[in-house]
């Protein structure tokens, strides 16, 4: 199993995300670059919230419990 945990794996997945941007740009000019960086920080930031390292609520304004 890959261990994303390693920190040899995220310059692969910069590239491919770059990768993708460029594409996005070729196919579908500056509309599509910016679906494409939208959809990917979006991805990213659930990512890190499934992972447990983004704290949702307090980014939504979630209460506090005392």
């Amino acid at each position: 199993m890959i261990d994303m945990d390693d920190g040899r794996w995220w310059p692969l997945v910069g590239l491919l995300f770059g990768i993708a941007l460029g594409f996005a740009v070729v196919v579908g000019g500056l509309t599509a670059f910016l679906v494409v960086l939208v959809l990917g920080v979006i991805g990213f930031l659930v990512g890190r919230a499934l992972a447990g390292d983004l704290d949702v609520g307090g980014m939504l304004g979630g209460r506090r419990r005392q």
